[in-house]
């Protein structure tokens, strides 16, 4: 007999718990703990017209301005509120369906706490967050590259070499004394005047590129994406003439056509060939590296010199006797 006893105990405590957690999170949802139709005076086979009704009457009737005293306005308050929040769950039909699931099924607390918040989250039409997540990233994008680029013109003015050379420039142009005194002025913001000049010079005159470029506002996202059909445009109008000519017609490359061959070959994007020596350029021409055999022999030749180095420098050999004794490097929990 022990055991029926204790099988109906937990059975009678599951129940127990089951309609408390129900009551705690339904309690917060819809009218509480009031029923919605009792608050309105009307049934669940009422008509919407039935459901106005009944609301116009009771909100005429509990209206907080006509209350005589503090307490039964304060009173009065509570009890429109009340009036006022079962209506606009009754009066909208999916609303109305949601919250008689939940007196038929009070158990499915979670899915009623679930619709209840969904219908009043607020919401955002899908094209606003695009472009205000665009602008984000627009305006971050700029501001990176705007502190890559004063950062490199920063360590240009440390080397002496770029330092002297804009240095010479300011006094050509007026832009800096160095034996002019100025009254009320401390050394240090002589010195402070001196760099400032000195890194206004060096941005003028200095044509950095690749990664560290000067930023341009055609470069950020927000106007790649409002030039994208002019962009794609280019780009087919330039394969059409590149196919026509050269696959087609069978015509010698031009200057410009070779520097795009070497290029792809490197693998380098524009700002990457671009931030290149012209020398280094030239010498890639000269070469003939536009041409893919010509490209191999050289990329195997570079490899094999760069093997030779490596083989000779004794970090290298140090790393390869300890991959050797030890194998790669590995990770693991313990560690």
């Amino acid at each position: 007999m022990a055991k029926p006893k204790l099988l109906h105990i937990f059975l009678l405590m599951s129940f127990v718990y089951v309609e408390i957690e129900a009551n705690i999170f339904i309690d917060g949802i819809y009218c509480g703990q009031y029923n919605c139709y009792e608050v309105l005076g009307v049934t669940r086979q009422s008509t919407k017209s039935e459901i106005s009704r009944a609301y116009r009457a009771l909100a005429k009737k509990h209206h907080p301005d006509k209350a005589k005293s503090n307490e039964d306005r304060i009173a009065a308050e509570e009890m429109f509120k009340r009036i006022a929040n079962a209506y606009e769950i009754l009066r909208d039909e999916e609303s109305r369906n949601e919250y008689n699931d939940m007196l038929d099924n009070p158990d499915q607390f979670y899915q009623h706490y679930y619709r209840y918040y969904r219908r009043r989250v607020v919401k955002v039409d899908v094209s606003i967050v695009i472009g205000v997540t665009i602008a984000i990233i627009s305006v971050i994008q700029y501001y990176v590259a705007h502190s890559r680029y004063r950062e490199a013109i920063f360590q240009l003015s440390c080397i002496t070499k770029y330092r002297n050379n804009a240095l010479e420039l300011a006094m050509e142009q007026g832009l800096f004394d160095p034996n002019k005194k100025v009254k009320g002025k401390s050394k240090s913001d002589l010195k402070a005047e001196k760099e400032e000049v000195i890194l206004k010079v060096l941005e003028d005159n200095l044509d950095i590129r690749g990664g560290y470029a000067k930023p341009s506002i055609i470069d950020i996202l927000a106007i790649q994406l409002v030039i994208l059909p002019y962009t794609l445009y280019k780009y087919a109008f330039w394969y059409a003439r590149w196919f026509y000519k050269f696959n087609i017609c069978k015509q010698e490359y031009g200057d410009e056509e070779k520097y795009y061959l070497i290029r792809k070959h490197l693998k380098y994007s524009q700002g990457q060939f671009d931030a290149l020596e012209e020398h280094e350029r030239l010498e890639f021409y000269k070469l003939e590296l536009w041409k893919k055999d010509k490209f191999d022999v050289w990329k195997a030749k570079k490899e094999e010199e760069m093997r030779i180095k490596m083989a000779s420098n004794n970090r290298y050999k140090q790393y390869r006797r300890y991959l050797k004794n030890h194998g790669p490097g590995r990770m693991t929990f313990e560690d």
